[in-house]
């Protein structure tokens, strides 16, 4: 039931303009900075190749593209998930989703997986960029893969900050605000922390994400991904059953 929920969710997606236009934008972004930063790279191949370990094409090119999704993901998914329960409520079809015969896990599960889904599709040129350079020499295949990874886990997290958030109102917009909000509270409270030992680290979503970028993987970094997708699935499983129980 999950699989249908998401494969409606996903078609419903695909189906607004909105989703069309953040997904030729995300390829026009793309495009860019990948177009750019291999221009760069052929520039400066000849006083690279001076220094003892110079950068490859991976870390020159394909990197800065990843880099630049993590803050376009910021921007679009909160727009992407505002919809998936607001407008249920603001429409007042939310009573009838919640008495449908599926759990509500199921329901948000599946529209959790729904938008994931759509996401890792607009991600999905960037793998493409990086195997294109094979063609001209060799890649860093485990830089991306980690970048890819961290790319996955970054954009789950903001799809279930998102949803839960889209619980709370019957207005999309709000729910878009109000997502974007603790999203970029999570990205920068770890800025203003000067000691490496800071707790503040610890919640610091960028924090945790900048291990994948460099292409290594921690335990601490997976986990900390899973446990606030985990907790944000449940705090909307948990604001669903209180409308089912005011139904």
């Amino acid at each position: 039931m999950i699989l249908t929920i998401a494969g409606k969710e996903l078609r419903s997606l695909f189906g607004a303009p909105l989703a069309w236009v953040v997904l030729a934008a995300l390829q026009v972004v793309f495009g860019y900075v990948f177009l750019v930063a291999l221009d760069r790279y052929q520039i400066m191949q000849p006083q690279l190749a001076q220094y003892p370990n110079p950068p490859g094409v991976t870390e020159a090119v394909i990197a800065p593209v990843f880099g630049t999704a993590t803050f376009i993901l910021l921007l679009v998914v909160p727009l992407l998930s505002m919809r998936l329960i607001a407008e249920e409520r603001r429409n007042q079809t939310l009573t009838f989703l919640l008495s449908a015969p599926v759990s509500l896990t199921e329901i948000v599960l599946g529209k959790f997986v729904g938008l994931v889904t759509f996401l890792m599709i607009a991600c999905s040129l960037i793998l493409l960029m990086a195997v294109s350079l094979y063609a001209g020499g060799r890649i860093d295949a485990g830089l991306v893969a980690a970048n890819l990874l961290g790319i996955a886990l970054l954009a789950s997290t903001f799809a279930a900050v998102g949803l839960y958030l889209s619980t709370l109102t019957a207005q999309p917009v709000v729910a878009a605000i109000s997502a974007f909000a603790v999203l970029i509270g999570l990205w920068i409270i770890g800025l203003g922390a000067s000691d490496p030992e800071s707790p503040l680290h610890l919640v610091s979503i960028m924090k945790h994400y900048e291990s994948f970028a460099r292409g290594t993987l921690h335990t601490g970094d997976l986990a900390y991904f899973v446990l606030v997708m985990i907790l944000f699935l449940a705090l909307a499983i948990r604001r669903l059953d209180r409308d089912r129980l005011a139904a």
